[in-house]
């Protein structure tokens, strides 16, 4: 059987990112991992309106041994407890590691599918930057953009722009009733 989902990139989308000079950087402590205003009713949104949720992550840092792996796995496991994603996915690789889980790659995205039997043609992908939405398309989702403004992000081809993670709720769930 399979399943619809809503892939959530992580930092800027659900928690806060830490922007510094215009860029996003993901949170390298359990402390500075706050979650954004909206999440936990706009998660159950979707959940209530039939949707897995699974959050897929770049999380470099960890190569770099920039965040001790135990406040990553805390960050995640709060996740799965208190807004009861299905699933965390983690690419723990630097850009130049040249893996296949590393957006704008869809290895996340395909690892979660198969595991989780998700259709990947009738889900979505919501994220803050250009990777997200390419690793999307790559996966053959719909894709969302929640246009963050970033001084480093690159323009992307996304299905649908909006300025809020409850903007993406409210599109997808839209989207379900009228189209999907």
């Amino acid at each position: 059987m399979t399943c619809k989902a809503v892939f959530l990139d992580r930092d800027g989308v659900i928690n806060r990112a830490i922007v510094v000079d215009g860029r996003p950087y993901a949170p390298r402590k359990f402390s500075e991992f706050r979650l954004m205003p909206g999440a936990r009713a706009g998660l159950a949104r979707l959940r209530k309106a039939g949707l897995g949720v699974v959050v897929v992550t770049n999380q470099p840092d960890v190569a770099r041994k920039l965040i001790d792996p135990e406040d990553l796995d805390r960050m995640n496991r709060r996740l799965i407890t208190e807004l009861a994603v299905d699933a965390v996915k983690v690419c723990a690789h630097r850009q130049d590691e040249g893996c296949n889980c590393r957006k704008p790659r869809p290895g996340m995205l395909l690892d979660a599918a198969a595991e989780l039997g998700i259709d990947l043609q009738r889900s979505y992908m919501v994220g803050d930057r250009w990777s997200d939405v390419e690793a999307g398309h790559a996966a053959g989702c719909y894709t969302l953009k929640i246009e963050r403004g970033y001084a480093n992000d690159r323009p992307a081809r996304a299905d649908a722009v909006v300025r809020t993670f409850a903007q993406a709720v409210n599109h997808i769930i839209h989207r379900e009733r009228n189209y999907a």
